[in-house]
């Protein structure tokens, strides 16, 4: 009788071909575009608090609300791509308002 050696003991062939390390940079640069992205995310959101009524129009709250849903559509399709498909999360963490939510994904002229 023979005895096999578990296969989490071999060395398979992604190991001598280099696929790992292939793999392991294109995680790395998902990550890291993914950080990117969660950053503008923070910036637009903070610049859309930061409006004041008495101080700015009506139009820069619109252009600030367009960027901020630009910003969190960019970072939900990277998130997407890294394997995280649920965005309750994030909406919760970043403190994602319903009217910046409302507009993920609009068209605008």
């Amino acid at each position: 009788m023979s005895v096999r050696p578990p296969q989490s003991f071999r060395q398979s062939e992604q190991d001598r071909n280099g696929f790992n390390v292939l793999e392991y940079e294109l995680m790395s640069e998902r990550a890291d575009s993914l950080g990117r992205h969660g950053l503008k995310v923070e910036a637009a959101l903070a610049a859309l608090k930061a409006w004041a009524a008495d101080r700015q129009s009506g139009e820069d709250r619109e252009r600030l609300l367009n960027d901020a849903s630009d910003a969190v559509w960019a970072f939900f399709i990277q998130r997407e791509i890294c394997g995280l498909r649920n965005n309750r999360d994030a909406i919760q963490r970043y403190g994602i308002p319903n009217e910046v939510i409302a507009r993920l994904g609009a068209i605008r002229k």
